[in-house]
């Protein structure tokens, strides 16, 4: 499997790459009010409105700091209805993969909806895998994208 390294302060959590679209620079990006705080804002990308989840806030409580580094990773996501929907992952110090054939690409620790995955080792030290799919329930994402009025992917405007 190959994965995606990030920092979330200084611990270092990696995501695998097969839903990635691709990892852009930090842009500026348009809050939304009334969302929770993880939710970093939307932004347009190649036309389409897309949500972003900080995923330093979502596992240490505080925002990403705005690095050289600092990049949005682009993921494709399927809802349980089929609908396909974009949603970006900010992340601090995302500058390298790391190839693990090792890993059990289904593997979860504790509950099937957790994001947290397993701990392994390596030479970088402890790592965390993190399955992005499960930051937000299929709910949640529907409710986002309703508060920010957005279309999903592949919706037009009639």
């Amino acid at each position: 499997m190959l994965l995606l390294l990030f920092h979330a302060a200084d611990n270092l959590y990696a995501l695998d790459i097969s839903h990635i679209i691709e990892v852009i620079p930090i842009v500026a990006l348009r809050k939304i009010p009334h969302v929770p705080a993880y939710v970093a804002g939307v932004f347009n990308y190649r036309g389409t409105i897309v949500p972003v989840i900080d995923l330093c806030h979502v596992i240490n409580g505080t925002a990403c700091r705005s690095r050289f580094s600092t990049r949005i990773i682009m993921v494709n996501h399927t809802a349980k209805d089929g609908g396909h929907y974009r949603l970006g992952l900010m992340a601090e110090r995302v500058t390298e993969t790391l190839s693990r054939p090792d890993i059990d690409p289904n593997a979860s620790v504790g509950n099937d909806s957790s994001y947290l995955g397993e701990m392994f080792m390596d030479d970088h030290g402890m790592i965390q895998r993190i399955h992005w799919e499960h930051l937000l329930s299929d709910v949640q994402y529907k409710s986002l994208l309703a508060g920010g009025n957005i279309q999903k992917h592949g919706a037009s405007n009639n």
